[in-house]
């Protein structure tokens, strides 16, 4: 029997709610505080030329190397927004090993670059397909991205495989959660455990359901909506604690 503690966050590049502070240092400690197995990251800054300029507490190197050093053996980045000055995406942090990994372009359109990373764990002997995405903000935009989603583990997973989706959906209107159940049979672990999905934005004070746990071949045994970290991004932390099915 198979248990899995996992996390999903948006980081908000490492900077406080008005990006006047860096405050990653203090998101690794509260991640490692979690000790979840694996978790889903997503405004992951995978370089950026000026920032370790202008503020001197600022890591050096890739965000997602620098939360994953010494707890997560086994890491992954998704490059999706390209400027001037460097990059950001979504990352995955695993103590499992990741076998296999794709980052799928889901872009609805050219002002909004989002994608879709894909690992494949091996957890003992079992391939646990993980995909960890971000949403646009504009309806029309995630409605194509949803469809992207949807095609994508049709197209590149079995069906029967266990799979986790999780990340930022900005689903404000709840109609995400509906359209996976019937598709891919997916289920939100918060609606699972507490009839509806996890409240985790704005962090100061949750109003709106727009990150998002699914799971598909595993129990759901416990979950929580981490808004004690308020200080360190807009979005809240969601964890859940599951049982592989079998």
């Amino acid at each position: 029997m198979t248990h899995l503690h996992i996390a999903t966050y948006n980081i908000h590049k490492g900077f406080s709610l008005l990006n006047r502070r860096v405050v990653l240092p203090a998101v690794r400690e509260q991640l490692r505080s979690l000790n979840a197995d694996v978790i889903f990251l997503q405004e992951v800054q995978g370089a950026h030329d000026t920032h370790g300029i202008r503020h001197a507490n600022y890591p050096a190197g890739a965000q997602h190397e620098f939360l994953a050093d010494e707890v997560w053996a086994h890491h992954a980045y998704g490059m999706n927004a390209v400027y001037q000055a460097g990059h950001h995406g979504n990352a995955i942090l695993s103590r499992y090993p990741i076998i296999k990994i794709h980052n799928e372009n889901i872009s609805a359109h050219r002002f909004e670059s989002r994608g879709l990373l894909h690992c494949e764990l091996e957890i003992g002997a079992v391939r646990v397909h993980s995909l960890c995405a971000h949403f646009g903000l504009f309806a029309r935009g995630r409605g194509v991205q949803t469809l992207a989603l949807i095609d994508y583990v049709k197209r590149e997973i079995p069906h029967d495989a266990p799979l986790l989706i999780a990340g930022d959906f900005n689903d404000w209107r709840n109609q995400l959660s509906a359209t996976l159940a019937h598709q891919l049979g997916v289920q939100d672990v918060f609606h699972a455990e507490h009839g509806k999905p996890a409240k985790s934005f704005p962090a100061r004070l949750p109003l709106f359901r727009l990150d998002r746990i699914y799971t598909r071949g595993f129990a759901v045994q416990k979950s929580r909506v981490h808004d004690d970290w308020q200080k360190l991004s807009d979005h809240a932390a969601l964890s859940c604690q599951l049982r592989l099915h079998g």
